[in-house]
């Protein structure tokens, strides 16, 4: 009897799962194959050719895919290579707490490059990606200018702190929030654009809203005190930065893929004014897929003339982490965290660190999302792209999860002990 068993079955997005199959003959060349369709009705699949060990098993976690959307040893392989058949589709959870992602896996027992969809699995399972754990809160918060979202674990607290933020896109992204809160830490994910009645577009960062969310955090009776984190990525990682630098409230900060100098927005902070960074269209770059590069479109922080944009980040009390793909094709964000540690160290400061991912692209998620290599974008006509090479990609957001899981325990945890 041919048994394909995925264990276990339903989990948070951020767990591995054990993918087995058993009964079938010695040394069978099978393919097996993931879907699942997304809350907007966007199909993704992933297919990967095996052969059975001889006895007629296969276990993911020791046997390689030798063909099809991956090739080695790699448990999670049909979760993080998942892939629209739309092009440039972001696979983005949209309600966190009502409804998982459900994935369909499917045994055949042949290889080949026939549309696998439309034919009869010799066995099927059906696996659960929740990207909230029970017990988990979720409250709406509408309180003077700040919208978003407040995810609190299960118990009494306090809880250490984080707020979330995301780029350019805007409105209320929840999924990395919420997941957060399954560990164990209260998080808000805030909007600062393109959401209820706020600014439709971004034209400038207004730091004073940041603080009133950071202020409005700390005043929850299960949030503990007296410092909070920030988690960023792109845009909300330049926006993270300033936070660090000049918000007491924050403690603990997390860039993903972030510039250290103001772009294309002025920041805005009681008296002070940063002007962004010069950008150049001239420099703009199209990808073979048709997506814009926006890697050079951007001024040098580290010429003279653009200093007066670049962060004061050696002002930042809190400890950093720089989380940096290397194959980021939206952002020098290398040359941008190497940029900040000098800074730092140049002060005398040893309080930030750099995570490097090789072959990772710009969006670095939590483990097992399929990577967005390009996506459309508000103020373009073409996708934006984002880079990354799948494995790699997939290995950098595997990591990274982890350290920030630690990190966060270690500064916030840590900073709380200190009061």
């Amino acid at each position: 009897m041919f048994q394909l068993t995925a264990t276990p079955a339903s989990a948070l997005a951020d767990e591995p799962v054990h993918i087995r199959v058993t009964g079938l003959p010695p040394l069978q060349l099978v393919t097996l194959t993931a879907s699942l369709k997304d809350e907007k009705g966007n199909v993704f699949r992933s297919k990967a050719f095996y052969k059975t060990n001889e006895v007629g098993e296969l276990d993911l976690m020791k046997a390689p895919a030798f063909g099809g959307d991956y090739v080695g040893v790699h448990p999670m392989g049909l979760f993080w290579s998942l892939k629209c058949q739309k092009a440039f589709r972001r696979l983005l959870k949209q309600d966190v707490m009502n409804s998982p992602f459900w994935v369909t896996l499917n045994l055949y027992d042949t290889v080949g490059l026939q549309d696998f969809s439309t034919e009869e699995p010799i066995a099927s399972q059906v696996v659960q990606r929740w990207f909230s754990a029970p017990g988990v809160q979720r409250v709406q918060v509408r309180e003077g200018r700040v919208r978003g979202a407040l995810f609190l674990p299960p118990g009494e607290g306090p809880f250490p702190g984080v707020i979330d933020l995301f780029g350019g896109r805007g409105g209320l992204v929840e999924f990395r929030a919420s997941l957060l809160a399954a560990h164990g830490l209260a998080v808000l994910a805030l909007a600062y654009f393109a959401y209820e009645d706020l600014p439709e577009l971004l034209q400038e960062i207004d730091l004073e809203y940041f603080e009133e969310a950071a202020n409005l955090l700390l005043a929850h009776p299960k949030v503990q005190t007296p410092g909070i984190g920030v988690i960023s990525v792109s845009k909300g990682a330049e926006i993270g930065l300033a936070m660090a630098c000049f918000l007491k409230q924050v403690v603990a900060t997390v860039c993903i893929n972030g510039s250290t100098a103001i772009c294309e927005f002025p920041l805005r902070y009681k008296d002070l004014v940063i002007a962004p960074i010069p950008t150049f269209m001239e420099r703009l770059q199209f990808d073979i897929s048709g997506a814009v590069r926006l890697l050079h479109y951007r001024g040098d922080p580290r010429d003279k003339v653009n200093q007066r944009s670049v962060l004061p980040v050696e002002k930042a009390q809190g400890s950093i982490l720089f989380i940096v793909g290397e194959n980021d094709e939206c952002s020098k964000s290398r040359e941008y965290a190497e940029q900040a540690l000098h800074q730092l160290q140049n002060h005398g400061r040893n309080n930030g660190r750099m995570l490097v991912y090789p072959g990772a692209g710009h969006l670095i998620e939590p483990p097992y999302a399929p990577l967005c290599y390009a996506s459309p974008n508000l103020k373009l006509s073409s996708p934006l792209l984002w880079g990354g090479e799948p494995t790699a990609h997939a290995t950098a957001q595997e990591h990274s999860w982890g350290e920030i899981l630690k990190f966060f325990r270690q500064h916030l945890i840590q900073a709380r002990s200190k009061l």
